[in-house]
């Protein structure tokens, strides 16, 4: 049914679901590029989402999966529901080029390429505001973080790679960074 009301809360949906690629987007960028020595000393200070961002970064492989599975869940339901609008007004082979079109375009500024920049530019307040949500996300997500978690490694083991690949971005040790 294609009534001004459901286009109206679709469009709505699709804003807060593109919202919730420019969180993901820029949350990876501002986590992973954080010095660690920083990050140790927010958590020594006692400041509690430093607390959850170092528990969260204690394994970066989980954390990467955890907010690139969140990212994509969100940018495919965009897309999914923009098709669906899209095919109410135009025939199905316009929708599919328009959706394909749009959703890339739309999802590429907004909900990757600005974002990053700004988790990037703001990697320190970001990823303290960010601690919280994630850990949210991580927990409500964990049966298919957990799959994915354990089915990269695996993978990325037998295709000769490094099950660790993430750590050099997040090491502890003295000169990492």
């Amino acid at each position: 049914m294609n009534t001004p009301d459901a286009t109206i809360l679709s469009a709505l949906v699709l804003l807060g679901l593109l919202t919730a690629s420019a969180f993901f987007s820029s949350t990876e960028i501002a986590v992973f590029s954080l010095p660690e020595k920083w990050l140790t000393e927010r958590v020594s200070a006692g400041d509690n989402r430093a607390a959850i961002l170092a528990d969260l970064r204690a394994d970066p492989h989980r954390l990467l999966v955890t907010l690139l599975v969140g990212n994509n869940v969100v940018n495919v339901a965009i897309s999914s529901i923009l098709a669906v609008l899209l095919a109410n007004h135009f025939p199905e082979g316009v929708a599919v080029v328009l959706t394909t079109v749009v959703a890339s375009s739309v999802v590429l500024v907004f909900g990757e390429i600005l974002p990053k920049s700004y988790g990037l530019g703001n990697a320190e307040e970001w990823s303290l505001r960010a601690a919280r949500p994630v850990r949210v996300v991580e927990r409500a997500l964990f049966p298919v973080v957990a799959v994915f978690d354990f089915v990269t490694r695996r993978a990325g083991v037998a295709l000769g790679g490094d099950p660790d690949i993430e750590d050099p971005y997040t090491d502890t040790s003295e000169g990492a960074k």
